[in-house]
């Protein structure tokens, strides 16, 4: 099957087969499918749909996105994780903003200049939202590419991945660039899948060297095994006399960096001595939860929550601008990484517990 037979198969597919409803599909401008590609990154598109649409309806266009806080940009990214892509979004939105009062750029040089793009990224908006022909590389791509060429090794290699680049270069056709962009990335979603291809379906199996020599798990290889190793921390939930939490504004790199969180402490830490040094303030006394695990892609976290009573009214900020007393009954646009979204979560449903007990006592009382 030759690079021409491969693509017009693919499109053929597609006409029949495709995904052309998605939302960034309906109006393809460069500023939404920039948008969905940095958020497609690492992330499923049925998980990503929701937060897109929420995005976009805050932030409808890029003088929008420049414009908000860092914190109200976490806030909507919350939950999806990996969350340098949505500062690097923001850093570049600003950055237009600044650059070329907002226009988005229209080479590939130019775009992979902004925060967070890389070149396949780069190569899908330009494709998508401007029909230019440029080649991309995701890990769908990546897929059956490997496959329908039987390529050996695991794509993180340089040599694997700058053959795997030639490759999709070939096989990229010059008409129906946006399409065939489109169409590729679906192949591998719907069809050429990690774990159980559905190769009857598919529209290139003829020419397939992975489908042909029945090696389809062989390819592409996975990453090297490795064991992740486990990172224990201990997370103080200190509330106040109005059910308030404490949070702290984590550094702007890192894990959750930029995102508001619950002080973080080593785990053999004096809650009572730590909040009186750190905090000048007494706590009246602590309860420990269970431990949760959160796994990154490099490392489990295995949370202890601790919620500690202050006997401190309401209103009185620490450090502001590093730490806040948070309500968490009233929702507000700031960043929360997942567990502590969770937590926050916990805590209420174990407030309104208490308060629908203490009522059922009272009228028990009164009965």
């Amino acid at each position: 099957m030759s690079p021409e037979q491969f693509s017009a198969a693919v499109l053929d597919w597609y006409d029949r087969n495709g995904r052309k409803d998605l939302p960034w599909q309906l109006e393809p401008t460069p500023y939404r499918v920039w948008v969905s590609e940095i958020m497609l990154q690492q992330t499923q598109v049925g998980t990503v749909i929701p937060y897109y649409l929420r995005f976009m309806q805050r932030f409808p266009d890029v003088a929008a996105l420049a414009a908000a806080d860092q914190d109200q940009v976490l806030h909507y990214w919350s939950g999806l994780g990996y969350y340098a892509r949505a500062r690097h979004l923001h850093a570049a939105a600003q950055q237009l903003v600044a650059v070329s009062d907002g226009l988005f750029p229209d080479t590939l040089d130019a775009v992979m200049a902004l925060p967070g793009v890389g070149r396949s990224t780069a190569g899908a908006i330009l494709s998508l939202a401007c029909a230019q022909r440029h080649p991309i590389l995701d890990g769908n791509a990546k897929r059956v590419l490997a496959r329908f060429h039987a390529v050996d090794g695991w794509p993180g290699q340089a040599a694997v991945q700058a053959r795997l680049w030639q490759l999709a270069g070939t096989h990229t056709p010059h008409a129906r660039v946006a399409h065939y962009t489109q169409a590729i990335m679906d192949l591998g979603a719907t069809l050429c899948t990690r774990g159980r291809p559905n190769c009857a379906q598919c529209p290139v199996q003829a020419g397939c060297a992975a489908h042909g020599s029945g090696r389809q798990a062989d390819f592409p290889a996975p990453r090297p095994a490795r064991t992740l190793p486990v990172r224990t921390v201990t997370l103080l939930l200190l509330g106040n006399q109005a059910g308030e939490l404490l949070l702290e504004r984590r550094p702007p790199s890192g894990i959750w960096g930029g995102l508001w969180s619950f002080p973080e402490l080593d785990a053999d830490t004096d809650i009572v001595d730590w909040c009186a040094r750190r905090l000048g303030i007494s706590v009246q006394h602590t309860e420990h939860w269970p431990v949760m695990r959160h796994t990154f892609s490099h490392f489990h976290l295995d949370i202890t929550p601790v919620l500690a009573q202050a006997d401190v009214p309401a209103g009185r900020i620490m450090d502001e601008g590093l730490r806040v007393w948070y309500n968490p009954g009233q929702a507000d646009e700031r960043g929360l990484a997942a567990p502590v979204a969770k937590l926050v979560g916990q805590y209420l449903n174990r407030e309104h517990g208490r308060a629908g007990n203490d009522e059922n006592r009272a009228m028990r009382k009164t009965g």
